[in-house]
C-alpha cells in the first residue's frame, strides 16, 4: 500500500518533479514516429523511489565516491537470517506458524541483528577502527533476508598478510574438545546434513556426489 502511494504521487506530480527536463525524452521525440497513441504515457520514476533505476545508479554512484575517498573495502561480511533465533520461534512457536508466513516478524528481528552486529564493528572497533562502511540487503529463494557488508578499515588497523587474516577468520571446523561451544554453533549454523550415502536423495546430491557440502563425523 506504501508503495502504491507512492507510485501515484510520482505519477500525478510528474510536472512538479521536472520530468520533462530529461534529455532521453526530449531525445525520443526526434527519433522515428511522434504519435501520442506509439508512444503512451510516460511516468519518470526518481532517485528518492527504492528500486528505481535512478535509485540504483546514485547509489552505485556513491559507493564508487567512497572507494575513491578512502581506498579499497578491506572486510567482506555476510549475514544471513536464522528462523530459529529465540525471538523468532517465540513469536510463531505458540501460533505454529513458519518464516514464510511473517516475512514482517523476520525482517525487523534481522533489522535488530544487523544493527546490533554494526554497532559492534563501527563503534565498539570489534575488528579495528571502521572509517567507512556500505551494504546490500536481499533475499534468498526460501525469503529469509542476506545481508553483504563491505568495512573499510583505517590503515593502522588493516590486515596486510594471510598470517593477520587467520587471527580474524577460520575455515577450518573447530575441535569440539578444544571449543566446544564454537564448535556447536558451526555444526548447527554452518554445516547441513546428512547427505551422501545417508542421504542420496538431498539436494546437493548428484549422480551419487554431493556437490557442495560438508558432513561432520
Amino acid at each position: 500500500m506504501v508503495e502504491s502511494e507512492r507510485l501515484s504521487f510520482i505519477r500525478h506530480n510528474q510536472k512538479k518533479l521536472r520530468v520533462d527536463k530529461y534529455s532521453s525524452l526530449q531525445g525520443s521525440l526526434h527519433v522515428g514516429t511522434s504519435k501520442g497513441l506509439s508512444k503512451g504515457k510516460r511516468a519518470i520514476l526518481t532517485s528518492t523511489f527504492v528500486g528505481s533505476p535512478c535509485y540504483m545508479d546514485q547509489l552505485y554512484f556513491d559507493g564508487m565516491a567512497i572507494c575513491n575517498h578512502v581506498g579499497f573495502p578491506n572486510l567482506f561480511i555476510t549475514l544471513t537470517c536464522n528462523p530459529n533465533w529465540t525471538k523468532i520461534r517465540r513469536v510463531l512457536a505458540p501460533l505454529n506458524l513458519k518464516a514464510t508466513d511473517r516475512p514482517d516478524i523476520i525482517s525487523r528481528v534481522f533489522r535488530l541483528k544487523y544493527e546490533h552486529m554494526l554497532f559492534d564493528l563501527t563503534k565498539n572497533h570489534l575488528l579495528g577502527k571502521v572509517v567507512a562502511f556500505m551494504h546490500t540487503i536481499e533475499f534468498q529463494k526460501r525469503g529469509l533476508p542476506h545481508i553483504q557488508l563491505l568495512l573499510f578499515l583505517h590503515p593502522d588497523n588493516q590486515y596486510p598478510s594471510s598470517d593477520e587474516i587467520d587471527h580474524i577468520i577460520s575455515a577450518e571446523i573447530p575441535s569440539h574438545e578444544d571449543d566446544p561451544e564454537l564448535y556447536t554453533l558451526v555444526q548447527n549454523h554452518m554445516v547441513h546434513g546428512p547427505c551422501g550415502i545417508l542421504q542420496s536423495h538431498s539436494p546437493c546430491m548428484k549422480e551419487d556426489y554431493h556437490t557442495n557440502s560438508i558432513i561432520l563425523p
